[in-house]
């Protein structure tokens, strides 16, 4: 998501909630057959839209509610306060499910969605660091009570570290360029607000490039993000752990909203959904069939109205997927 470009758009309104309450409502419905109080685990909270809706849709649905954005969960907290108990808050980043769920005594979630990427508190709030847009401190952090920010990062990693950071999680062509021109800066004075880093990634690419593509420090300011939070190795651990605390019938829907989150997501469903019995047998064994089946061709998209009138859709990818089969 190109957050400096969202930041100065309008209020949240939640991606593709139309789509996602269509593909988890199955799950809800299964819960019921089987004589379960259905629940649905919202891993991402951010402004609770999509719980909000949820529990609208589902009066019987309960509700666990996490983010590791304090400032999201007081927010969400008041707009989800007509549901009473039928809500859960939880402060914890995604790949602690197992933790949560074991110690609020849940066997399994029913409907899982994660809306990736960075949420509208963070984004409005000028102070937090995240958009290019607005001069600020340089922080990025989605869980303040942590310690490592961009300003450390950018001050403090050695100028190989800070170019594989840039190359692989901002997909920056000019990755060696920012970093040596950063080394130079911070020599002089330690880089700390955003607007000075945004100049100084400007002036340190092809002025033909800088004319082209949007603001050209988009990818150093997703890459910085993403190595402050910890996002990718985070994601690969959340989506194995929400996996396996779906029942039969149980689904999972992800937004994602860049190439490197949206990658992990398809790598780690498509492995789910193989089946993996040896090519020489010549019948599938039942232990080998898969244990999910995908709900979506592909990467869905929004439509074209959606990211007419909510510029956080632009870039966004969803996936889903159902359990079909218990674990053996």
């Amino acid at each position: 998501m190109d957050v400096g470009d969202h930041a100065a758009g309008a209020g949240h309104v939640p991606v593709m909630l139309g789509r996602v309450l269509e593909l988890l409502a199955p799950a809800v419905d299964a819960a019921r057959a089987a004589g379960r109080t259905p629940l649905y685990l919202d891993a991402t909270l951010g402004m609770g839209g999509h719980a909000e809706a949820m529990l609208r849709a589902h009066p019987d649905l309960r509700v666990i509610a996490l983010d590791r954005d304090t400032t999201a969960l007081e927010r969400s907290a008041r707009r989800l306060a007509p549901f009473g108990d039928r809500v859960a808050f939880e402060h914890a980043v995604y790949d602690e499910i197992p933790g949560v769920l074991a110690r609020l005594g849940v066997p399994s979630a029913d409907a899982v969605l994660f809306d990736l990427g960075v949420s509208s508190p963070q984004l409005d709030e000028a102070d937090r660091g995240f958009a290019y847009s607005y001069d600020a401190p340089l922080d990025m952090r989605m869980d303040r009570t942590q310690t490592l920010t961009a300003a450390e990062v950018v001050n403090g990693y050695p100028p190989a570290e800070l170019a594989r950071i840039l190359r692989e999680y901002g997909e920056e062509r000019f990755a060696q360029r920012i970093a040596s021109a950063i080394v130079r800066e911070r020599e002089r004075a330690p880089l700390d607000s955003t607007r000075r880093l945004a100049d100084l990634v400007r002036t340190s690419i092809p002025a033909a490039t800088r004319r082209t593509g949007g603001n050209p420090a988009k990818r150093t300011f997703q890459a910085l993000r993403i190595e402050v939070n910890g996002e990718l190795d985070i994601w690969r651990r959340a989506l194995p752990a929400a996996l396996d605390a779906l029942p039969v019938g149980g689904r999972v829907a992800v937004l994602s909203y860049h190439s490197l989150e949206d990658r992990i997501t398809k790598r780690v469903l498509a492995a789910e959904a193989a089946d993996t019995t040896p090519p020489e047998l010549p019948v599938p064994l039942p232990e080998h069939e898969p244990r999910f089946r995908l709900l979506t061709r592909g990467a869905e998209l929004p439509s074209d109205e959606e990211t007419t009138t909510n510029p956080r859709a632009g870039s966004v990818r969803m996936r889903a997927a159902e359990r079909v089969r218990e674990a053996t």
